[in-house]
This record gives C-alpha cells, sequence and structure tokens, in this order.
C-alpha cells in the first residue's frame, strides 16, 4: 500500500509499522474502519513515495522522511490531520462541511472527506515539504540575503 521507503527505514520497520496499523484499525468500529481504510488507500494513492507509519500511537504516513499526515478514530468521529494549519487554511473554502481545528480535519464515518479533495490535500503537503527541505538546502547566506542588498 505503500511506496519506496525513506534512507535509513528498511522493511522490518515499515512491516512493524504495517502490523500496528492493521491492529489499531482491528481496535476501531466497522464504520469508522471502513472510513479510515477508504482514507488511507486514497493517501497511499495520492502519495506513492510516501511510507506508512505509526507515529504517536496512530496510523501516519510520512514523506522524504518527514511526517505528511495521520488519521485516527476518536469515540463520535475520525480525524485527519494534515498536520498542517496552514494547508487546512488554504482548502478551508471547500471544507465547510467539516469540524476544523489546527492542522486537523474531524469528520463522521458516514460523511468522509471526498476522495479528491484528500488527494489534494496531501499533494499540497508533499509540495510544502519538498519547498522546506529546498529552503533548508539552500546554503545559509542565501537564505539571509535581502532583496536588492549588495551583501
Amino acid at each position: 500500500m505503500t511506496g519506496k521507503s525513506s534512507p535509513g527505514v528498511g522493511a522490518p520497520a515499515e512491516a512493524e509499522a504495517k502490523a500496528k496499523i492493521h491492529a489499531y484499525l482491528s481496535g476501531v468500529p466497522a464504520d469508522q474502519r471502513a472510513a479510515l481504510q477508504a482514507l488511507r488507500r486514497t493517501i497511499a494513492e495520492a502519495a506513492p513515495e510516501a511510507e506508512e507509519a505509526h507515529s504517536y500511537g496512530v496510523p501516519a504516513f510520512r514523506y522524504r522522511g518527514r511526517p505528511l499526515v495521520s488519521y485516527v478514530a476518536a469515540k463520535a468521529h475520525c480525524s485527519f490531520y494534515p498536520m498542517s494549519p496552514k494547508v487546512v487554511d488554504d482548502h478551508r473554502a471547500e471544507l465547510t462541511d467539516f469540524h476544523l481545528a489546527k492542522g486537523t480535519i474531524r469528520f463522521a464515518p458516514d460523511h468522509p472527506v471526498p476522495a479528491d479533495l484528500v488527494a489534494r490535500i496531501v499533494r499540497a503537503r508533499m509540495a510544502e515539504t519538498d519547498a522546506d527541505a529546498a529552503a533548508k538546502a539552500r546554503p545559509k547566506r542565501d537564505r539571509l540575503s535581502v532583496p536588492g542588498s549588495t551583501r
């Protein structure tokens, strides 16, 4: 269900994460399990380069070794965590049917976030991760330069 692994992450770690995710999903009510499994498939299809992980006790995906998104079942709803308030804000107009909090989208199992919207959110998170990595890779003097300065 996932793409390539990140450097330093081998098959044993991936197998362990998948086993933990399976155990987690097995322990949630059937309606939530179905909604989260559909969300999981959509994320994996939108981010084939991402790897599944089990982070902070919940199923997650990592991209380029960094957290990408996660998801969880709560008592009365499910949550999708894009892990970026900016990405949630950028899609706010499309998320009016859902309860939003900082970096969180809550939904009822019988009213999931549409798959095409999930895919766009995941791709936005990937782009954000790529941009952050590119910014950190630039030499420090390039990051600190002021446009128009002669430094």
